[in-house]
């Protein structure tokens, strides 16, 4: 009784109530206006049909472009108002306009750091490319005096914070999908009330929608009392604002523009398996110390100053103003960020290329296996050429939709010779990609519609670091904790199941 109260009186609650009457009034005006006129009904059924024609031609990723296609032809007379106020993907023309002028900065901001590009392409022309097309579709280049150390657990995540933390001087930048309070948040907070207190610059972005049920709308103002500057991205609002579709999924943290820290682990006690809520909680993250973590210096202040107006002085940040030593090299480190903004799916494209060059084995960890028909053939045809492809998955589910969704697509791998393992302990929240003996990344993004389309994400790619073969281990302990999926699996769920599967996989790209 008492969380259902909780939620009858929660922002989410009122929030989606206040949009759902909104949505059924929008719909109900339509459907009379169309009744009222016959030309206007005929001018509701052309604009559909006008929208299906562009759709067709419009570069865009086939599966979101026949879903909404359907969809629109299923429903000719409120298909194409509704696609042109949800489908249509963009964000406020003042976020657009501000991160352009950003990425204009971008080829100064990295001009002194293009000897590594060529000193890996010297290397390994192959990874070399492939680093090349990150700079040039996103501006962040690779580095070679970069310190790595993998962190194969949340708990490890935590410590590092905890270690890391303290020890910032200048400023400490955290930008995180989910805060909860609780020990983890708590600790940390506490720690950087302590900061900010000394005269260090702390600086905190949240995604709203992330944290709508975990902390008050008045947060930022509670954080402001400590010298805390915090500010929520894509603040939620009861209206029919497309722009709530967005999200910010990154967990970066910055210390001191020398320390940077990403994974799949935000500020919330699940994730160190304080509280359980899906079974065992396993989690990764990564810890750079040296060149590389002034990309994401940039990708904060670039985020930080878009959600709020304020100008950034980027070259104060530079780690070496800090830093005068020298810093350790740990084979080549590439920092990237991905954005729905600038119609280049940089996420997916940097895990297109690691299958496409997988010559032995490749293991990916992802709590959501989604993967748009692009992704799903290359798995496939790198199984099929004799790749030893493995995907662990979550043995108990976050979300029972998204993870019959998930089994959805067991199939037509398992046909290919992919190996599927379910993470029997609990769920499994790690995002991560290892490549024979030579190559990996980690980060924020989901094998999903949303990481790839829709969510600003984050992620390191790493050849020839230490940590290449700490991912590795890991994968190697974690298969062992895992059950192995036959084909029998998938087969022996009844009818219902089936048909559900059948009818998620077709709205996937709108999930």
């Amino acid at each position: 009784m008492k969380k259902i109260l909780r939620f009858l009186i929660s922002r989410t609650f009122w929030l989606s109530l206040l949009i759902i009457v909104q949505l059924g009034i929008f719909a109900m005006i339509l459907l009379n206006i169309s009744r009222f006129s016959n030309y206007l009904y005929l001018a509701f059924v052309l604009l559909s049909l006008a929208i299906v024609i562009w759709l067709v031609a419009k570069d865009d990723n086939p599966s979101y472009k026949i879903t909404w296609i359907i969809l629109i032809m299923t429903l000719p007379v409120l298909g194409g108002v509704f696609y042109l106020k949800f489908g249509n993907k963009t964000l406020p023309r003042h976020y657009g306009e501000r991160m352009a002028a950003h990425r204009r900065q971008f080829p100064a901001l990295y001009e002194q750091e293009s000897g590594d590009t060529a000193a890996l392409l010297a290397e390994h022309p192959r990874f070399g490319v492939q680093t090349g097309y990150v700079r040039r579709v996103s501006g962040y280049p690779v580095y070679g005096g970069t310190a790595v150390e993998y962190l194969p657990l949340g708990e490890d995540f935590f410590r590092a914070l905890q270690e890391e933390l303290p020890r910032a001087k200048r400023f400490i930048f955290l930008e995180y999908f989910i805060l909860e309070k609780g020990l983890m948040w708590d600790t940390v907070l506490e720690i950087l009330k302590e900061r900010a207190a000394a005269g260090v610059e702390v600086c905190l972005i949240y995604d709203d929608f992330g944290c709508i049920q975990r902390l008050p709308a008045s947060y930022p103002k509670e954080l402001a009392a400590y010298n805390i500057k915090a500010f929520p991205f894509n603040a939620m609002r009861p209206s029919l604002d497309p722009t709530l579709n967005y999200r910010d999924h990154r967990k970066v943290c910055v210390i001191d523009g020398k320390v940077g820290m990403t994974g799949g682990v935000n500020l919330a006690d699940e994730y160190i398996n304080r509280v359980e809520r899906f079974g065992h909680w396993k989690d990764s993250g990564i810890c750079l110390h040296g060149e590389a973590v002034w990309s994401f210096t940039v990708m904060f202040l670039q985020m930080w100053s878009t959600i709020t107006g304020m100008e950034c002085d980027f070259e104060s940040y530079r780690p070496e103003i800090y830093h005068k030593e020298a810093f350790k090299k740990d084979g080549f480190v590439q920092p990237y960020g991905d954005s729905p903004l600038d119609g280049e799916t940089v996420g997916e494209h940097v895990y297109l290329n690691i299958i496409s060059q997988a010559k032995k084995y490749l293991y990916i960890f992802t709590p959501y296996l989604i993967p748009d028909n692009e992704t799903l053939t290359a798995l496939c045809m790198a199984a099929k050429r004799g790749v030893d492809v493995r995907i662990v998955t979550p043995g108990i589910p976050d979300k029972k939709i998204v993870y019959i969704l998930t089994q959805a697509n067991y199939e037509i791998l398992l046909e290919s010779g992919v190996q599927i393992y379910q993470y029997t302990p609990g769920f499994i929240h790690s995002k991560s990609f290892v490549c024979d003996d030579e190559v990996a990344t980690v980060g924020t993004i989901n094998m999903d519609y949303r990481s790839m389309y829709l969510h600003f994400e984050c992620g390191v790619w790493m050849y020839g670091s230490s940590a290449v073969a700490q991912v590795k281990e890991d994968a190697l302990i974690t298969f062992e904790q895992c059950e192995q999926i036959n084909m029998d699996y998938c087969r022996k769920k009844n009818f219902a199941v089936r048909a559900l599967r059948g009818a998620l996989k077709f709205l996937a790209p709108l999930l």
